[in-house]
């Protein structure tokens, strides 16, 4: 048997700091925080709804300038600016959550100075196997699109 290559999704875990963008609308982005933090990771979550988490930060610009890995999970925002935004703050590995890569987004990939991963969501790479997202994962392998 050969040698598994590792995938881009699986070393994007790789990262101490971790920024997770939130607007309420994709409930696995929350889950991927709390997993992310299983793997003793600082994750930093910016809530960007009009019902902030109290332990959230509200604004891009308040994220520290240690972080230069992001998940991006947002419906009621353009999702390109908040990766304008990210950016800005020095932030170069971002993950857009599955159907939330606009047009917009997908006019940003081809930045060289930015890391993209889109079109999957980040739970199927952090759940556990016994999880409805390790059932996932292992379909996806099964299929060869893993």
């Amino acid at each position: 048997m050969g040698a598994c290559s590792i995938t881009t999704q699986e070393t994007f875990w790789d990262s101490d700091n971790f920024i997770v963008i939130i607007d309420r609308t994709k409930p696995a982005m929350k889950w991927a925080a709390n997993e992310i933090r299983k793997r003793s990771k600082n994750v930093y979550l910016a809530d960007l709804s009009d019902k902030s988490d109290t332990d959230a930060l509200n604004d891009i610009s308040e994220i520290p300038g240690d972080i230069h890995t992001a998940i991006i999970g947002v419906t009621k925002t353009e999702p390109a600016d908040v990766i304008k935004s990210l950016k800005d703050k020095g932030v170069s590995k971002m993950w857009i959550h599955w159907n939330t890569e606009t047009s917009k987004v997908k006019e940003m990939f081809d930045d060289p100075a930015v890391d993209y991963i889109a079109g999957r969501c980040p739970m199927m790479y952090l759940g556990s196997d016994l999880s409805i997202h390790g059932v996932h994962r292992g379909v996806v392998k099964l299929m060869g699109k893993y």
